[in-house]
């Protein structure tokens, strides 16, 4: 399995048609990665070569990964479907702390987090830290939940 490198989960991961009942709906799932790669070339306006070296990919396989994106979406506006962002293979980039007593926020490369992960806020030394939302570990539950494979899960 190749694991495509994330910077980004985001945390509202379920979209729907406005005044249709969710039972009479069909959904679309759309991968952590393809949400990735939509984000990348469509919201940040990277080339095609940049977002495949932030996602760690070769550019054709950037180029169908966003392809498959495009078209799940297409089919979701185009004919009412739901959309749910989940599961798929992928690893986050940084994964960002907060010290729980000073509230001061940063990022470890997910390299270091196998290794070392924190254990103390760097600026106060406090060991009353946790991971913030929306960054890796914040979200680690919806994701096993719902069927992701996000690495972290190894780090439960």
């Amino acid at each position: 399995v190749k694991w495509r490198r994330v910077d980004y989960i985001p945390e509202i991961t379920y979209f729907k048609p406005a005044g249709i009942p969710l039972y009479r709906l069909e959904e679309v799932r759309l991968s952590i990665e393809e949400a990735e790669a939509i984000r990348l070339k469509d919201l940040e306006g990277l080339e095609q070569e940049e977002g495949a070296q932030m996602m760690q990919v070769s550019r054709p396989t950037f180029q169908r990964v966003l392809g498959s994106a495009r078209k799940k979406l297409a089919d979701a506006l185009l004919n009412g479907k739901a959309i749910r962002i989940e599961g798929g293979n992928f690893e986050m980039a940084m994964r960002r702390f907060r010290c729980r007593r000073d509230g001061h926020e940063w990022d470890v490369p997910f390299e270091t987090m196998v290794t070392r992960p924190p254990t103390a806020c760097p600026a106060c030394r406090s060991p009353n830290i946790q991971p913030a939302p929306g960054f890796g570990f914040g979200m680690r539950g919806r994701c096993r939940r719902r069927g992701g494979r996000g690495r972290w899960e190894t780090w439960k």
